[in-house]
C-alpha cells in the first residue's frame, strides 16, 4: 500500500492507503479503493460483482503488511518494542511521517492490550482449523464431487465439521458434540417462530454472529452473497391469504388432473393434445438427475431433477416426443447446446437454463445420486444405473439431511497413481477449461494426430464415470506402448480408431468409414491380423468391442451387456460389406452363394453389472486378447480370465493404467 500524496517525500500523485490507516471501511479510502479495484480488473479478467470480495481481500493483505512490519522490524526475539527507522526498503512507500505515526500507535497502551489478546486467541483457538491451505470452498467442491451430490453447498455445520477432520479422519469429541447439536437444532427449528437471527453454527457455539461473515462457510463469504435474509414473521391476514391461494391452486391441480384422466381415455387421434411422454423406467414424480448428451461424443453435461408425471406440460405446452420436463441446477458444461432451445427464453445454452425448465431426451437421462435400497433391475442381472462395480451394497436411500451425516466418514484415498493425477491436475489449468494433447502416432490408428483430453476426461478416470472416446483412445495408446511394442504383438494386432468408425459415422458417413477400415486392413495383406474396434453405440453411450480379422473373415463380437450384435444392424452391414470389399481388393473369388457367408462369433465375455463400466470392460477385452497374444477369441473367453463379471480391483487396474502412463508423458 502506498502511502497518500501528503506524506509521500516524493510528491507521487498516486493515491494510496497509508499504513496508519485504523478503518479500512472510512468514506475517504473511496477513491484510493477505486484505483485498487481499477489494477486488479486491468490485470485480471474478473467479474464487477467480485469488486466487494477482492477489497475485503485487500483490507485482509494491509492487516497482514502491517504485522508484519511489527514483528519484523519495531520488536526484537523476546517481543519487546523496538524504535528502528524506516526500513531503506519501503522507503518508496512510507513516508517518514507516517512511520514513526506508526510506530507511536505501537507504543500505546491500548494496542499492547488488544494485540495479546488477538494473539492468545490465535494461538489455541477452541475448533482448530485443519485442512491447511485447503480453504472452504474448495473443500465443499471436494465432498460434493465425491459425494456425487445433486447439492449445490453443504450446510456450514457440516462443513465446519469436515475442516476439522485431522488426517488419521479422526473427529475431536468436542467437535462432534457440536455437529449433533447442530443437528438437532436444524430439525427442530420451525422457521416462522424462530426469532433468533444466529445461523444454526452460530447457536450450537453459543457466539454471536457478525454481519460481514457467515460462519463455516470461509473468508469473502456473506449473508448477503448467500441471500440469507432473516423471514418475517407473517401477520395472521398473511396466513390466511397464503391459505387460500394454496387452497386455490390445489382445487385447480386437481380439476387438472381430472382433465388430463378424462383425456387419457380418448382415442390416439388426440394425443397429439397431452402429454403422452410418461415413462415407466423413470421413477413417477421428481427425481435427482444426471443429464448428457450423446454428440460429438458421449457425456454428462449436468444435473437436475426430472418431472416424470402424467400430463406434465411446459411452459403451458406439451413436451416433445420422447422427451421429459427437467429442471436444471448444475451445469458441467455451460456452452452445450440444449437438445430441445427453450422457446419461451430463448435459451439455447445449457449455462443459460439453470434455474429453470427444459425438456430433455428421455434417453439422456440417467436417474439417481443416492443408492436405492433394493436395484430394480436385479434379477435381470444389471444392478444399479449410477453406482460402479465397485461399491455393490445395499445401501438404504439417504435423506438430503443425511447426505451431511455421511460426509463424516473418512473415504478411502484413491491409489497410488490416481491420488499423483488428482494432485497434478490441481496445479494446473485444466479446471479452467484448458485441454492437454496426447501425441498419437500414425502406426496407432493409421494417421497421426493429437488426442485432446480435458477436465471431464480426467474426472471419469478419477470418479469412475462413463469413459469418452478420447480416455478409449489413450489406453490404446499405452496398449501400443506398454504391450505391443515390447512385445512385437504389432505384427498380429492393430487398432481402429473409435472417433471414425462409431455408428453415427457408420449411418452419416459410410463411404468414409468404409473408406478408412479398408486402407487400414489393405496395409496388412500378406499376415494374419486382428484388428481391434472399440465401437460406440452412439444412442447411450455404450461400448463394445468388435475384434475382425479380415484374413480369416471372422468377426468377433464381445458385448458387456450380452446384447446380440442384430442389435446394431448398421454396425454388422457395413463391416460385412468392408470385409467383402477387402475381399475384392485382394482378387479372392468366392461363390456366389458364398460371398456373405462372414463368420460373426458372440463371445460369452464377462457382463457388466451397471451402465457405466462399459467403457471399461471394453479395455480389459482388448488388453487380455493382448496378453493371451491369440488372434481368435473363443466362444466361452478365454479360461484365463474367465468370469462372470470384473471386480472392482480388475477395474481400477485399467484407472492406475492410465494415470501412471499420462503422468509418464509429461503432457500435463
Amino acid at each position: 500500500m502506498m502511502a497518500s500524496n501528503e506524506d509521500h517525500p516524493h510528491g507521487d500523485e498516486t493515491v494510496g492507503v497509508p499504513i496508519t490507516c485504523d478503518n479500512w471501511r472510512n468514506k475517504q479510502l473511496n477513491e484510493a479503493k477505486d484505483k485498487i479495484w481499477s489494477e486488479i480488473k486491468r490485470c485480471f479478467d474478473i467479474e464487477e460483482n467480485r469488486r466487494d470480495h477482492c477489497l475485503k481481500l485487500a483490507g485482509k493483505l494491509l492487516r497482514g503488511f502491517r504485522t508484519f512490519l511489527s514483528t519484523t522490524f519495531l520488536r526484537d526475539t523476546e517481543g519487546t518494542f523496538v524504535d528502528a527507522e524506516l526500513p531503506s526498503k519501503y522507503a518508496s512507500l512510507i513516508s517518514p511521517k507516517e512511520w514513526e505515526t506508526f510506530k507511536s500507535k505501537r507504543k500505546t497502551q491500548e494496542f499492547k492490550s488488544v494485540s495479546e489478546t488477538n494473539r492468545q486467541r490465535a494461538s489455541s483457538p477452541a475448533y482448530p482449523y485443519r485442512k491447511g491451505r485447503v480453504g472452504y470452498g474448495r473443500l465443499e467442491q471436494s465432498i460434493l464431487t465425491k459425494e456425487n451430490s445433486s447439492e449445490t453447498s453443504l450446510p456450514a455445520h457440516v462443513l465446519w465439521k469436515e475442516a476439522r477432520v485431522g488426517k488419521d479422519g479422526k473427529i475431536k469429541e468436542d467437535v462432534q458434540q457440536i455437529f449433533e447439536k447442530c443437528e438437532t437444532l436444524s430439525q427442530s427449528i420451525v422457521p416462522y417462530e424462530d426469532t433468533d437471527c444466529r445461523s444454526i453454527l452460530s447457536r450450537a457455539l453459543d457466539v454471536p454472529e457478525y454481519s460481514g461473515r457467515v460462519r463455516g462457510k470461509g473468508f469473502g463469504i456473506t449473508q448477503k452473497s448467500l441471500n440469507i435474509k432473516k423471514q418475517k414473521t407473517p401477520s395472521n391476514k398473511e396466513l390466511q391469504q397464503t391459505l387460500e391461494a394454496l387452497k386455490a391452486e390445489v382445487l385447480e391441480l386437481r380439476k387438472e388432473r381430472e382433465r388430463d384422466r378424462a383425456a387419457g381415455f380418448k382415442d390416439t387421434s388426440d394425443k397429439d393434445s397431452i402429454n403422452c411422454n410418461f415413462q415407466p423406467t423413470i421413477p413417477e414424480g421428481i427425481s435427482p438427475c444426471h443429464l448428457y448428451l450423446a454428440r460429438p461424443t458421449y457425456r454428462m453435461v449436468g444435473k437436475g431433477k426430472v418431472h416424470n408425471n402424467l400430463g406434465e406440460l411446459l411452459h403451458t405446452k406439451p413436451l416433445p416426443t420422447g422427451s421429459l420436463k427437467v429442471s436444471v441446477d448444475i451445469a458441467l458444461e455451460k456452452d452445450a447446446l440444449l437438445p430441445h432451445p427453450d422457446d419461451v427464453s430463448d435459451a439455447t445454452l445449457l449455462g443459460d437454463a439453470i434455474g429453470s425448465f427444459v425438456a430433455w431426451p428421455t434417453d439422456l437421462i440417467i436417474v439417481g445420486y443416492e443408492t436405492p435400497t433394493k436395484s430394480k433391475a436385479k434379477d435381470k442381472g444389471i444392478a444399479r444405473e449410477i453406482e460402479s462395480v465397485a461399491s455393490q451394497k445395499e445401501i438404504p436411500v439417504a435423506k438430503k439431511t443425511e447426505i451431511s451425516k455421511r460426509t463424516g466418514a473418512k473415504k478411502k484415498n484413491p491409489s497410488k497413481y490416481r491420488a499423483c493425477l488428482h494432485t497434478y491436475l490441481e496445479t494446473t489449468d485444466i479446471s479452467d477449461g484448458c485441454v492437454r494433447l496426447i501425441p498419437m502416432d500414425g502406426a496407432i490408428f493409421g494417421f497421426e494426430y493429437a488426442e485432446p483430453l480435458g477436465k471431464e476426461d480426467f474426472d471419469q478416470i478419477l470418479y469412475h464415470t462413463q469413459l469418452s472416446v478420447g480416455v478409449i483412445n489413450t489406453y490404446m495408446r499405452y496398449l501400443y506402448d506398454k504391450l505391443m511394442g515390447p512385445r512385437g504383438l504389432e505384427q498380429r494386432f492393430s487398432f481402429l480408431n473409435p472417433m471414425k468408425t462409431n455408428l453415427t459415422e457408420m449411418i452419416r458417413k459410410p463411404d468414409e468409414v468404409r473408406t478408412y477400415v479398408v486402407e487400414r486392413f489393405m496395409a496388412d495383406t500378406d499376415r494374419e491380423k486382428l484388428f481391434f474396434l472399440p465401437f460406440n453405440t452412439g444412442d447411450s453411450g455404450h461400448w463394445l468391442l468388435v475384434a475382425i480379422n479380415p484374413f480369416k473373415e471372422i468377426v468377433y463380437y464381445l458385448d458387456s451387456l450380452h446384447n446380440h450384435w442384430t442389435t446394431y444392424p448398421a454396425m454388422k452391414t457395413i463391416v460385412d460389406t468392408i470385409i467383402q470389399t477387402v475381399r475384392a481388393q485382394r482378387k479372392i473369388q468366392v461363390p456366389k452363394r458364398k460371398a456373405n457367408n462372414i463368420t460373426w462369433n458372440r463371445v460369452e465375455c464377462p457382463r457388466q453389472r451397471n451402465n457405466i463400466d462399459c467403457g471399461y470392460y471394453t479395455l480389459r477385452f482388448m488388453k487380455e486378447t493382448l496378453l493371451m497374444d491369440r488372434t481368435d477369441i473363443p466362444s466361452d473367453y478365454f479360461d484365463e480370465y474367465r468370469c462372470a463379471y470384473y471386480s472392482k480391483d480388475q477395474l481400477d487396474e485399467i484407472k492406475e493404467q492410465l494415470c501412471q502412463f499420462i503422468i509418464e508423458l509429461q503432457v500435463l
